[in-house]
């Protein structure tokens, strides 16, 4: 049923459990999975100096590196576990909206499922259905799993 599965991460703990998630649907259904994070780099387009700026993305591409890298740690841990043959995995990262950049993804890369989690790791998405999968969730032309 499901051959693209996308899951987005920004290395938060639902992010996580959403890969948990889009492992296991990937491992039943012999679906690649592409992982994608996004730097988001608007709020830095006010900021003074050059050089912070670029210190700032250093840092967030770092951090984003570390996601990607944890998603893939978990793949080939539930492979060892169970005993699944190779899961195909494509990390990605993407500068931009979040919610733009998945939505982006899912049209050229003609993705079947998105699975995410129901927040991030920033300001009032720790209280809402995060923004971003909100806008995922209403704009997708695929099914979106999200996992709280």
């Amino acid at each position: 049923m499901y051959h693209k599965i996308l899951l987005p991460t920004d290395g938060s703990k639902f992010a996580e459990k959403a890969a948990e998630h889009a492992i296991w649907i990937a491992s039943k259904s012999n679906a690649e999975i592409i992982v994608l994070n996004v730097i988001e780099t608007s709020s830095l387009v006010g900021l003074p100096a050059e050089d912070l700026i670029v210190r700032i993305k250093e840092m967030l591409k770092e951090e984003g590196r570390r996601s990607l890298e944890r998603i893939s740690e978990m793949v080939t841990e539930e492979e060892k576990e169970h005993n699944i043959e190779d899961i195909k995995i494509t990390l990605k990262t993407e500068e931009g909206s979040p919610a733009d950049a998945i939505l982006k993804t899912v049209e050229k890369e003609d993705v079947d499922l998105v699975v995410m989690g129901t927040s991030g790791k920033h300001g009032l998405d720790r209280f809402l259905l995060g923004s971003v999968t909100e806008k995922v969730v209403r704009s997708a032309k695929c099914p979106v799993l999200a996992v709280h």
